[in-house]
């Protein structure tokens, strides 16, 4: 008898227990995080910057890919918002999108945080971004000081975009042709990238090559289809520089080799700890900022030892 009441009490701590673990989990808040593309290393790092703040202040986190598609992308944050998530944090396909993604929050109330991309219009809680424009005219600039080391005269720069629809798109183009113009180095015409393929960008590479016999470097407005940019190059079996904005962890070897000039790399890494950050502030009824602009390194073989620290963490997210 005695066994039997200890075996019920037993079972009655146990679920006990159970309840008390299940309301600790209701009781977390959940913030969705909508992503253009998952597949993208940029994107990759600043989920881990995402998940790794949320651990810190105890959140549930959900990421949402959208595969580069708009329609995904409405199909996730009508999801995200019929689970009743307590925030959202969206990296949009492209900033006219965005605004229907905090059309529809608003109309929810569930508050937003924009990490990087942007919106053509619309309310948000904060803006998470990087200095696009600035990132561009640096590495503009290490660009042109190693076409006039190698004597390059005369020479042309083509350019394999991000879509030119998106504002950090606008910026980093604008950003690189003025540091371009001062230098007195012609461009030689836009690419802009759909897909973000390997073989996209090896097409789009071997196009300007093919058009500019003139051209001598190529600039990447990302980093992770750089190895196509490289394959057109090499069978062209010409001279050409090839610098690219963003990073990959074996671009730690393939700057100082010389194999690239050099990158403009953002932060993703911290950019989405940024962004829960933002969101633990409101939550907490603190003030909040409503843009948050950080620097984009501009990296090459002259400073890459001195800023190994800062692009392994902050960057990369090797931390």
């Amino acid at each position: 008898m005695n066994k039997i009441i200890i075996n019920y009490l037993l079972l009655f701590f146990l679920s006990i227990c159970a309840f008390a673990n299940d309301l600790e989990k209701s009781n977390k808040k959940n913030i969705a995080y909508i992503v253009s593309d998952m597949s993208i290393p940029f994107w990759q790092i600043m989920s881990r910057g995402i998940e790794n703040k949320a651990k810190e202040f105890e959140y549930n986190i959900k990421i949402y890919n959208s595969k580069n598609k708009a329609k995904e992308e409405l199909i996730s944050t009508v999801n995200a918002i019929k689970n009743k998530v307590d925030a959202i944090i969206v990296s949009p396909t492209n900033s006219s999108a965005c605004v229907t993604i905090l059309k529809l929050a608003k109309e929810a109330n569930i508050p937003v945080v924009i990490s990087d991309i942007g919106t053509d219009s619309g309310e948000f809680l904060s803006f998470i971004s990087s200095n696009n424009y600035k990132g561009a005219y640096d590495i503009g600039k290490i660009l042109a000081k190693k076409m006039k080391e190698l004597h390059y005269e005369n020479a042309r720069v083509g350019i394999i975009s991000i879509p030119q629809k998106r504002k950090n798109g606008q910026e980093r183009t604008a950003g690189f042709l003025k540091a371009l113009n001062e230098e007195n180095i012609k461009g030689a015409g836009i690419e802009q990238q759909v897909n973000f393929s390997l073989e996209e960008t090896y097409k789009l590479s071997k196009k300007l090559i093919n058009t500019y016999p003139d051209l001598k470097a190529l600039w990447l407005q990302g980093s992770d289809k750089y190895e196509g940019a490289l394959k057109a190059i090499k069978e062209s079996k010409k001279e050409i520089l090839l610098i690219t904005f963003d990073a990959e962890p074996n671009f730690l070897e393939l700057i100082p080799s010389g194999v690239l000039v050099g990158a403009g790399m953002q932060q993703p890494f911290l950019m989405g700890e940024k962004a829960v950050e933002i969101i633990n502030s409101y939550f907490n009824m603190q003030k909040v900022e409503k843009f948050i602009e950080l620097p984009v390194l501009g990296i090459s073989k002259d400073n890459i030892q001195e800023k190994l620290p800062i692009i392994k963490r902050n960057v990369l997210g090797l931390n």
